[in-house]
């Protein structure tokens, strides 16, 4: 599967490795994705998402669910 966040949809990013003698060379920037169960009270359930760091850090402090929900994402 791609290197893409589930809840948010961040991708990769590309640009340049520019050296001192400014050779640009391309490079890839990935997202910093983890997998990670959650669980769902509402629904008593649990589910698996590869999602960013940066969209964990804001399901912790908004609620799994009212993020999902947020989102769009049918959990």
């Amino acid at each position: 599967m791609a290197r893409v966040c589930q809840v948010t949809g961040k991708r990769r990013m590309v640009g340049n490795n520019v050296s001192h003698s400014h050779r640009k060379t391309k490079r890839v920037q990935q997202p910093n994705l983890i997998t990670k169960k959650i669980y769902l009270p509402e629904e008593d359930r649990t589910v698996t998402l590869k999602l960013t760091a940066r969209a964990l850090r804001t399901m912790n402090k908004k609620g799994a669910h009212a993020y999902l929900k947020e989102q769009g994402i049918k959990a």
